[in-house]
């Protein structure tokens, strides 16, 4: 019989630098939440006083810089649309600085910044032709924001069908129609899209 997790004690090996007061082990899946930890540290650190402050109201200054990466990124692409470089390099920073947020301020905040900066990228990787990449930013503007979100459905939908991923583009159009309803043309679109190749396919298959 298991025992429980909740009752077994397990001493991990670590180590804590007595001048910086981070903690290392030499155990690798460690390594993540370490670095989370000393993450969340140096910005508790980098408080006057030192203590998380209410969740509310949230810093503007760092709100104004991701729209921005956002703004020149949409501008960029339409200027560039042969060469999405640029704006790709402009959304990954306003990521970055979305993501980077300290932990005591609202999540949903995050996510929905990050839903439009992934889609945005994404959209920026399918002007380049770059699908894989264009699918995992789409997946993860979706995984961000599920509902309410019909354009990055559609984009990975979109990127599946360039790789030749018929099935699985039919399998998340239909789970995306099944959460934006019809009123998301561009992914209704593409569904009819991927029936027609189904029903060509099943009738290669019957000959």
């Amino acid at each position: 019989m298991a025992s429980d997790p909740l009752e077994t004690f397990t001493q991990l090996p670590l180590t804590i630098d007595p001048t910086s007061k981070s903690l290392s082990s030499p155990l690798p899946h460690l390594s993540t939440p370490l670095a989370d930890l000393h993450t969340l540290q140096r910005s508790l650190l980098s408080l006057p006083s030192q203590i998380p402050p209410p969740p509310l109201p949230t810093n503007p200054k760092r709100s104004a810089q991701v729209q921005k990466m956002r703004d020149q990124g949409n501008i960029s692409l339409r200027k560039n649309s042969s060469n999405p470089s640029e704006a790709i390099q402009l959304y990954t920073y306003g990521l970055e600085m979305a993501l980077g947020r300290p932990g005591w301020e609202p999540s949903q905040l995050v996510r929905e910044e990050a839903s439009l900066l992934y889609a945005n990228r994404a959209q920026a990787y399918m002007v380049g032709a770059m699908w894989p990449e264009g699918a995992a930013d789409a997946q993860s503007s979706v995984e961000c924001k599920r509902g309410g979100n019909g354009k990055a459905w559609w984009r990975r939908g979109k990127c599946l069908v360039e790789m030749g991923r018929w099935r699985e583009a039919g399998e998340w159009v239909r789970e995306g129609l099944e959460i934006e309803g019809e009123k998301e043309g561009e992914l209704v679109s593409l569904g009819k899209d991927i029936e027609r190749h189904e029903e060509e396919e099943r009738r290669k298959e019957g000959r």
